[in-house]
């Protein structure tokens, strides 16, 4: 096994599944890591199932408040890599388009940066709709288009080749609500203050040149972001990342 794959647990590095312990990926992982630690104080009950469960880091850090906790994904790399490290976890293999869960199951159903590679959203959204109790919560984030792809338009196709659609606020608040969710709240995810001043030349020097030829300035700065860096609050039109939780009918 090679030295990045010792790091990465046997994961592909393909610069959308973001991994702990990767120093080059930190500033994402922890982007994404205060999204768990804001829902992991609002989330509890019997049945979790993370949908596009990747890595498995988020699902574990939800897992405490939940008597089972599901991890679902499609590739099976990533099913026997999270099954190793968090046993804590029920490693679920299958597609979003038909989740391989019993109809009104599952109590907390979250999809954290999902929504934006799904081909058929609304039929995705009536498939969770689909498994969760009456009433059971629904947990969608995913990047602010406007802040993510500054200039792309409503349904255009995103230059991101794993991105098949991006949303504002308006959008993903529209999508959730007309596949039968109700209670829909819309937060936002954006820089602390530690991160305000400098957070858009820190992540175009991210993107400007491969790690290796990040300056240790740069490297070291990268390394020194911590989830409390992020803050959760009503969204914007400057939010980084979009939250939705909603109710099943």
């Amino acid at each position: 096994m090679s030295d990045e794959q010792r790091r990465t647990g046997g994961l592909t590095l393909t610069g959308e599944r973001t991994l702990p312990g990767i120093p080059a990926e930190n500033y994402w992982f922890r982007r994404h890591q205060a999204a768990y630690d804001y829902l992991a104080g609002r989330l509890g009950g019997d049945v979790l199932l993370e949908v596009g469960a990747g890595e498995g880091y988020g699902a574990d850090q939800l897992a405490g408040g939940f008597g089972t906790s599901c991890a679902l994904d499609y590739d099976p790399a990533a099913i026997g890599h999270l099954a190793r490290r968090y046993p804590r976890l029920a490693p679920v293999r299958g597609n979003l388009a038909t989740l391989p869960v019993r109809t009104g199951t599952v109590t907390a159903l979250t999809a954290l940066q999902v929504i934006e590679h799904v081909w058929h959203p609304a039929e995705f959204l009536a498939e969770c709709r689909r498994v969760l109790q009456p009433a059971g919560r629904l947990v969608l984030s995913t990047p602010n288009r406007l802040t993510f792809s500054p200039g792309l338009g409503r349904g255009e196709k995103p230059q991101n080749l794993f991105h098949c659609r991006e949303y504002d606020a308006g959008e993903l608040v529209g999508l959730v609500a007309s596949t039968g969710f109700s209670d829909v709240e819309l937060l936002g995810l954006a820089p602390g203050p530690r991160l305000a001043g400098r957070h858009d030349e820190l992540v175009a020097g991210q993107l400007r040149t491969d790690p290796a030829g990040w300056s240790a300035t740069l490297a070291a700065e990268v390394a020194s972001i911590t989830a409390a860096d992020f803050e959760i609050g009503p969204a914007d039109a400057s939010s980084l990342d979009l939250i939705v939780l909603a109710r099943s009918a």
